[in-house]
């Protein structure tokens, strides 16, 4: 039997997870290291049932299995399954299309999208430390290519503004994290109050000659570069890093999902990111330290309806 941490594909996670018991087993683990506790009220002590557990605080009482509170709640997709597509999208370098994964699982294509958006809520970073010593700072727009469009709807996004474009500001640490965040605008009112959200005070941050961001020089030390005049490095001075990684996201939505909308780009973000800031742990590591973060649910009228 091929141990958990030596996976090497999706069919060796197949053939270890080969039933529901084998599933639930792992991830009780994953989930509470041992010490179950009760997702309705948090008390320790409970009862294994014969379906899963019973909280022993008499004023909850209430009976619970191991995915309840999680993404993988009320889910009539067996977990065999949900493990499947975990280990996909995390070991796949630009993700996996809901068409792609409705193949390889056998479901329908609605069934694996929103499989696909629910374990993204799982790949969010919950807790984000500072990002310190030196930060790139970039901004994108991510959005369809206006030359590729047909003249009705290039006529359509004119008269709008373009408006279809949404604005991402990412956050890079030197040899470490990143960290995107979605806004309205590029001025100092959006940006400035992002970077103290997320950059420690005292940090060197690398932009590029943007005046939203000159307010920030009062607690940092602000180096930037002239686009404008060609300048794209000086010395450390530089925002080729960040720059690097809006070129992995774009591919990842233009070649994978090819159009992604405003409501749900968060997610995709939050995926990339993930990928990213794991870039340095094996396909099983990724897998199974996604495995230990599914609090949460996300149904599907607030996925929808966002």
């Amino acid at each position: 039997m091929v141990r958990i941490s030596e996976f090497k594909s999706v069919l060796q996670v197949l053939d270890y997870f080969k039933d529901e018991e084998t599933c639930k087993k792992h991830l009780e683990q994953s989930r509470w290291g041992g010490t179950v506790n009760c997702p309705h009220c948090g008390n320790a002590k409970v009862y294994r049932t014969n379906r899963g557990f019973r909280c022993a605080e008499k004023t909850c009482a209430k009976k619970f299995s191991v995915t309840v509170g999680t993404v993988m709640q009320d889910s009539k997709i067996k977990l065999r399954y949900w493990f499947a597509a975990t280990y996909l999208i995390t070991a796949h370098k630009k993700g996996i299309s809901s068409h792609q994964l409705a193949r390889d699982l056998g479901v329908t294509q609605k069934t694996a999208w929103f499989m696909l958006h629910r374990i993204r809520e799982t790949l969010k970073e919950q807790r984000q430390p500072l990002l310190k010593n030196i930060v790139e700072v970039d901004e994108t727009l991510i959005g369809g290519i206006h030359a590729n469009r047909h003249a009705k709807k290039k006529e359509q996004i004119r008269l709008a503004g373009f408006k279809d474009k949404t604005i991402v500001v990412g956050f890079l640490e030197r040899d470490g994290r990143v960290v995107t965040e979605i806004v309205n605008d590029v001025t100092s009112d959006s940006l400035v109050p992002l970077v103290y959200e997320k950059i420690k005070k005292g940090s060197i941050v690398m932009t590029d000659e943007h005046r939203g961001y000159a307010p920030i020089k009062a607690d940092y030390f602000r180096q930037h570069v002239a686009h404008s005049k060609g300048e794209y490095a000086r010395g450390i001075t530089h925002t080729n890093g960040i720059e690097n990684y809006w070129s992995l996201l774009k591919r990842s939505i233009v070649g994978i999902y090819h159009h992604v909308t405003p409501k749900h780009l968060g997610r995709y973000c939050e995926e990339m990111n993930y990928r990213f800031n794991t870039r340095t742990k094996t396909d099983c590591e990724r897998f199974d330290y996604a495995l230990t973060h599914v609090e949460g649910r996300l149904r599907w009228n607030d996925l929808v309806n966002a």
